[in-house]
């Protein structure tokens, strides 16, 4: 789905208006499988051509209010490129480290979702159990807590995130990276119900069945080959397009 071109928009170039529309209907997609919390989590994209600069949420408006030209403009720097924006300051922690350290990803986002949280504080965290898992769990990583607006948490996230794209913030939440807008939702989609369903076989009252080996080393070998296709979530991105469409007030404006 393209957006329109922005000749009234003489200081914009078309890459990074299509970048607003984009994130704004992701914002809209996460706002429609329940994953927001309230104001507050966080999804970013670097603009195209622009690559110290990103556009996130203006802090204050809820998912489903956000628009291509509500993003805010920054850059990893900390200087806000929009005027009257407003952003958060550990939303900006995160994703300047991500960036700055990541030159490949383009995307970030950041949810506190119950399961994904409820994760976040188990010691050992998810277990290689279900088929969602095994398409995150070769890419996983843990990063320990740490002051969410400081400059050691900004660098160290970015160190945590050259090991692996779906990672479990501990005692936080969930963050997935990715060189494009599809392929960190898809990866925050299975990484999601890795979490649910995490969380639903440890309140049971039985050991979970176990997956050979083997089969885990496979799978995960299957998982590394679908990510690294640049196509990768574009058929789930379009579908999520699909459903979001028509909900509320068009996003692309």
């Amino acid at each position: 789905m393209n957006a329109p071109l922005q000749a009234d928009r003489p200081n914009m170039t078309d890459a990074e208006w299509q970048a607003r529309c984009d994130l704004a209907a992701l914002y809209r997609i996460t706002d429609l499988y329940g994953w927001t919390d309230t104001i507050d989590t966080h999804m970013s994209v670097r603009i195209p051509g622009e690559p110290t600069c990103f556009l996130i949420n203006n802090y204050g408006d809820l998912f489903h209010e956000i628009t291509a030209s509500s993003l805010v403009k920054m850059d990893i720097d900390g200087n806000v490129h929009s005027e009257g924006g407003k952003f958060n300051a550990a939303g900006f922690t995160i994703h300047s480290g991500v960036y700055k350290a990541r030159p490949d990803a383009n995307c970030v986002m950041h949810t506190h979702t119950r399961a994904g949280t409820g994760v976040s504080v188990l010691k050992k965290g998810l277990r290689p159990i279900t088929q969602d898992a095994l398409s995150v769990y070769d890419d996983l990583v843990y990063h320990e807590y740490g002051m969410p607006t400081s400059q050691e948490e900004c660098d160290a996230l970015g160190v945590s995130c050259q090991s692996g794209n779906s990672v479990v913030l501990r005692n936080h939440g969930l963050l997935t990276v990715a060189s494009t807008i599809p392929g960190a939702l898809r990866r925050m989609y299975m990484l999601e119900r890795a979490c649910e369903v995490e969380i639903i076989a440890r309140g049971l009252d039985e050991e979970p069945a176990p997956i050979d080996p083997d089969v885990i080393r496979q799978y995960g070998e299957r998982a590394r080959q679908q990510r690294a296709n640049p196509e990768y979530g574009m058929t789930y991105w379009k579908a999520a397009l699909r459903q979001i469409e028509g909900k509320g007030t068009d996003w692309r404006q």
